[in-house]
């Protein structure tokens, strides 16, 4: 039974300062990814780079204190690369890591900013990532594609959809996206096991929105249908605390 946790920590060092080393070394899952590291890695303590149990691999953006990606991984990946595309991979965006059994995706998605100002650069990763993740199952890979995917699909993926119309996160483009990534044979893991709305991974730190459980669904475990019925479960961790976001779980009978 694999474990996978996917998480975005809103900068790795300030959830070392709240906690972060030792939920992880409690947590259980054989990997933990990270997203919006905000690190370089010549930043990195001992303590965040090799913590007890985990080796962990490393994406950072060229631009320092800005987005990246990171996984710890109790068993070695065979490879750990890129998306190979650089305007993609000099903002840290996406880490490929091989197992035997399947491919995990790391996946930061851009924010595409209010008044859409980055949707253009959104819609090109997003399709960007769909071609890649196409062409790996293609050649056979079974994928697991996590991260913060800043798209909440649906309505019941926030809590105000009706006032959200026009926010990113929830543009037309982007459900639009969402769509058509589904369609094209991934699996949102989340929704087979839990359909009703109420759940939430990212929460504004204004207006006391965590507090009062008003957030939105951005931050995914999907997987190609031909490896859904290895997903035993998903949950969503929201009782952990350290970020704008909390945890979210896919396990994996492989």
């Amino acid at each position: 039974m694999r474990g996978v946790i996917s998480w975005n920590v809103n900068g790795i060092r300030s959830a070392q300062r709240k906690g972060f080393l030792a939920w992880l070394e409690g947590c259980g899952a054989d990997i933990v990814c990270v997203q919006e590291t905000k690190i370089q890695p010549e930043q990195l303590t001992p303590e965040l780079s090799g913590p007890r149990g985990y080796a962990s691999f490393w994406h950072s953006a060229v631009k320092k204190g800005y987005s990246g990606v990171g996984a710890y991984c109790r068993e070695k990946p065979l490879s750990v690369s890129g998306l190979g595309i650089p305007r993609f991979d000099d903002e840290g965006r996406v880490q490929v890591l091989e197992y035997p059994a399947f491919t995990v995706v790391n996946a930061y998605f851009p924010n595409s900013r209010e008044a859409g100002a980055r949707l253009g650069y959104k819609l090109d990763f997003c399709d960007s990532l769909l071609a890649f993740a196409k062409g790996l199952v293609k050649k056979g890979k079974n994928l697991v594609i996590c991260g913060d995917y800043n798209i909440a699909h649906t309505e019941i993926d926030l809590a105000r959809p009706k006032q959200n119309e026009q926010s990113a996160g929830y543009l037309p483009e982007e459900r639009e996206w969402m769509g058509k990534f589904l369609s094209a044979g991934f699996v949102d893991t989340f929704r087979m096991f839990t359909p009703g709305p109420g759940h939430y991974s990212w929460w504004s730190y204004r207006a006391n929105a965590r507090a009062n459980d008003v957030g939105w669904r951005i931050d995914y475990h999907c997987v190609n249908g031909a490896f859904a019925p290895k997903v035993t479960g998903a949950e969503i961790l929201k009782n952990v605390l350290g970020s704008d976001h909390c945890p979210v779980l896919v396990r994996l009978d492989v």
